[in-house]
């Protein structure tokens, strides 16, 4: 298992942090948001998921990924 901190601008509210979870669990990782610090916390197996995967389903959703 890999564990990456990614900076995520233009997260504001619960709906961001359920909108970037539940985008980081569909691709097979897991992430915890913290919004004041405006990061996501992700774990994942690099053999089943890249980070490029991840950092695209998360901008898929609106943010940025920094």
């Amino acid at each position: 298992m890999s564990n990456v901190t990614l900076n995520v601008e233009g997260m504001s509210c619960g709906h961001c942090v359920s909108a970037v979870e539940k985008a980081v669990s569909g691709v097979g990782a897991a992430a915890k948001v913290d919004l004041q610090a405006k990061t996501v916390a992700v774990d994942y197996d690099e053999n089943k998921v890249s980070l490029s995967t991840i950092k695209a389903a998360i901008e898929d959703q609106g943010y940025d990924v920094v």
